[in-house]
C-alpha cells in the first residue's frame, strides 16, 4: 500500500507533464477529373497545337487544396511560451509521387517559439504576403487553383515557398496582426543575393476583413522559382519554358521574365459578409525589374521591368450551412515591353462546394480565359487557366468536379 501511495502521484506528475506536449497528424486529399478544351501538346516550328484533355489529377495542380499530410506539434515551455513545430508533405495521390518538385517536405517545415505576443519561427515555409492576401481570393475561397490568376503570376494561389527563411507574426491585438519575414540568401560575400523579404497585414472586425502584403525577392529564378529539387541554376529558366517540336510551353504569361534581378509582389484586398454573402476585391500589382541580369536567361532580349497589375472581385453565398456557391471576375493588364504593346487576360470563376460533412466535400469549379496582346514569350498571347496547361489559342476554358477529404 506504501508503494501504492508513493507511486501514484509520481504517475499523475508523469501524464501531467506529458500532457503539456502534444503532436497532430493532418491532412488533406483532394482528387477529381478536369476537363480542358483546347490544351498545347507540342511547339513544332514555333506554332503551338493542342487537343482538348479528360484527366485525373490530385488537388495540387486544378483542385481546392493539393493532397498533404503534416505533422504539428507543440510544447509548454512554461511563462507563456510554447515550441512549436510543422514538417508538412505535399503528394500527388493519382500516381503517389511527391509534390513541390520532390521536396520530401515540399509545403511547411519550421520549428519556432510562440508567446501571447506572436510566433517566429524558422525553415521553410508561406510568406506574409500569402499569410495576409490570398484567404480573399477566389481560389481560397471556393475556386481552387484554375482560380487564381492566369499562370498564378502573383503567387496569390501559394506556388512558391520561401527557403532558409525567419518569420515573426503578431498575435491579434483589436482585430489586428502583422508580419515579417526575411530569407538568407547564404551566399558568401554577397549578403543581398538571393535574399527574399516581405511583409503583411491584417484586420477583422465585425463583417469586415482587410489584407496587405508585400514580397521582394532579389534574383528571383533562383531563390524563389528555383528552390525545389526539380530546378537548376542561374542558367536554367525556372519560371517556365519556350516548348518545343515534342513538348507544350509552360508558364508563358511570365515565362519570359526569368532574368529579372528582382520580383516585387505587392497588394491589397478587402472583404465584407452580409448575412450569408461575402464580397471581396483584391488588388495584385508584380513587377519583375531589371531584366537581362545574369539571374537567369534571356532568349527574348528583354531589358527594363516588367509589370502586371490585376484586379478581382469576387461573391460567395453560402446557400445553406453546408452549400457554398460562388463567382468572380479578374482582369490582368502587363505594360509593354520591347514595344511589343503589352498584353491583357479577362477570366471568370464559377464554383459550388456541397459539404457531405465536416471534412468532406463535394466541388465543381469552371473556369473560362481570354487573353489578348502579345506575352513574355513574344508570341500571340495564348490564355493559361493555372493548372491546365497553356491553350495554343487566345482562349481556354476548364472544369473540374472533384472530392477532398480532410484529417
Amino acid at each position: 500500500m506504501k508503494r501504492w501511495a508513493l507511486g501514484l502521484p509520481l504517475a499523475c506528475t508523469c501524464l501531467l507533464a506529458h500532457g503539456q506536449s502534444s503532436v497532430t497528424l493532418y491532412g488533406v486529399i483532394d482528387a477529381g477529373l478536369q476537363y480542358a478544351n483546347n490544351v498545347q501538346t507540342a511547339v513544332p516550328g514555333g506554332r503551338p497545337h493542342d487537343a482538348s484533355q479528360f484527366a485525373l489529377t490530385d488537388g495540387n495542380s486544378t483542385g481546392l487544396s493539393g493532397s498533404r499530410w503534416g505533422l504539428r506539434g507543440v510544447e509548454d515551455l512554461g511563462g507563456g511560451l510554447k515550441a512549436v513545430f510543422v514538417l508538412e508533405n505535399g503528394f500527388n495521390i493519382n500516381n503517389g509521387t511527391l509534390g513541390q518538385g520532390g521536396a520530401e517536405f515540399g509545403r511547411q517545415s519550421y520549428v519556432g517559439i510562440s508567446s501571447p505576443y506572436g510566433t517566429a519561427v524558422a525553415g521553410r515555409m508561406y510568406d506574409p504576403y500569402v499569410d495576409f492576401v490570398q484567404p480573399f481570393g477566389a481560389n481560397a475561397v471556393f475556386a481552387g487553383f484554375p482560380g487564381s490568376h492566369p499562370d498564378d503570376f502573383d503567387n496569390l494561389n501559394n506556388s512558391g515557398r520561401i527557403n532558409n527563411a525567419i518569420k515573426f507574426t503578431t498575435a491579434k491585438f483589436g482585430g489586428i496582426s502583422a508580419g515579417v519575414m526575411y530569407s538568407l540568401g547564404g551566399v558568401a560575400g554577397n549578403v543581398t543575393q538571393n535574399q527574399i523579404w516581405g511583409l503583411g497585414a491584417g484586420y477583422e472586425g465585425g463583417g469586415l476583413r482587410l489584407g496587405a502584403g508585400y514580397l521582394n525577392a532579389r534574383d528571383p529564378n533562383v531563390s524563389f522559382y528555383g528552390n525545389t529539387p526539380n530546378k537548376g541554376g542561374a542558367t536554367t529558366n525556372n519560371i517556365g519554358s519556350f516548348g518545343s517540336a515534342t513538348s507544350p510551353q509552360s508558364n508563358p504569361v511570365f515565362a519570359g521574365y526569368a532574368s529579372a534581378k528582382t520580383l516585387q509582389l505587392a497588394a491589397i484586398a478587402a472583404a465584407y459578409m452580409v448575412s450569408s454573402t461575402t464580397v471581396g476585391f483584391v488588388l495584385t500589382d508584380t513587377s519583375f525589374e531589371h531584366l537581362g541580369s545574369s539571374s537567369g536567361p534571356n532568349p527574348v532580349g528583354y531589358s527594363g521591368n516588367a509589370e502586371f497589375v490585376s484586379a478581382e472581385f469576387n461573391a460567395s453565398v453560402r446557400v445553406t450551412p453546408w452549400w457554398l456557391i460562388g463567382a468572380a471576375f479578374d482582369y490582368t493588364r502587363r505594360n509593354s515591353m520591347n514595344d511589343d504593346g503589352g498584353a491583357r487576360y479577362l477570366q471568370i470563376d464559377l464554383g459550388t462546394i456541397y459539404s457531405l460533412s465536416k471534412r468532406t466535400d463535394l466541388y465543381a469549379v469552371v473556369v473560362a480565359q481570354h487573353a489578348t496582346g502579345i506575352d513574355s514569350l513574344h508570341q500571340s498571347a495564348v490564355a493559361n487557366i493555372s493548372g491546365f496547361g497553356p491553350s495554343s489559342t487566345d482562349k481556354q476554358l476548364g472544369a473540374r468536379i472533384g472530392i477532398r477529404h480532410k484529417f
